[in-house]
């Protein structure tokens, strides 16, 4: 197991940021807890080397993050992979 997540933000525009975080504490248990938040605030928010980065949602395709926390929420379909 990994001390580090990689998150990769896919804009809309075709461009991408990928980051490095460590992994906290406890975090793959709040998975689903923060999603909500994020959806409820309408942006992503990063501290990145000493300053903050926000991202709205509108600007955002999609975000991947690896590895995948264990547990995943229970509405996460599970053993999907990319298709040609």
């Amino acid at each position: 197991m990994t001390d580090e997540i990689r998150l990769t933000i896919h804009f809309t525009d075709g461009t991408q940021l990928s980051f490095a975080c460590p992994k906290a504490e406890g975090a793959d248990h709040s998975l689903a807890t923060r999603i909500e938040g994020l959806l409820e605030h309408q942006y992503l928010m990063l501290e990145v080397d000493g300053s903050v980065m926000l991202f709205p949602l509108t600007n955002i395709k999609y975000i991947q993050a690896h590895p995948a926390p264990d547990p995943l929420p229970v509405n996460i379909i599970r053993g999907a992979r990319l298709a040609d």
